[in-house]
């Protein structure tokens, strides 16, 4: 048996090897791509949860059909 050490490890492994980590992380990283974007553009950070809220109220559904798109929609 392995040490909680190599459990933990494992754990992690098989987690990041999920369809819904990946998308998490995928989400998470525009989400921080509009938190630069944005706090460029006012010239100061406007904060994670600011950016989380104006990218998921304006541009989450368009990124997920991006990304997904729908079959028979090409």
């Amino acid at each position: 048996m392995g040490t909680e050490t190599e459990t933990s490890r494992e754990a992690r492994a098989l987690l990041q090897n999920t369809t819904l980590y990946r998308e998490f992380q995928a989400e998470k990283d525009e989400i921080l791509k509009h938190k630069w974007i944005e706090s460029e553009k006012v010239g100061h950070d406007i904060g994670f949860e600011k950016a989380l809220v104006d990218w998921i109220t304006h541009h989450r559904a368009g990124w997920r059909r991006a990304r997904h798109p729908s079959p028979g929609m090409n």
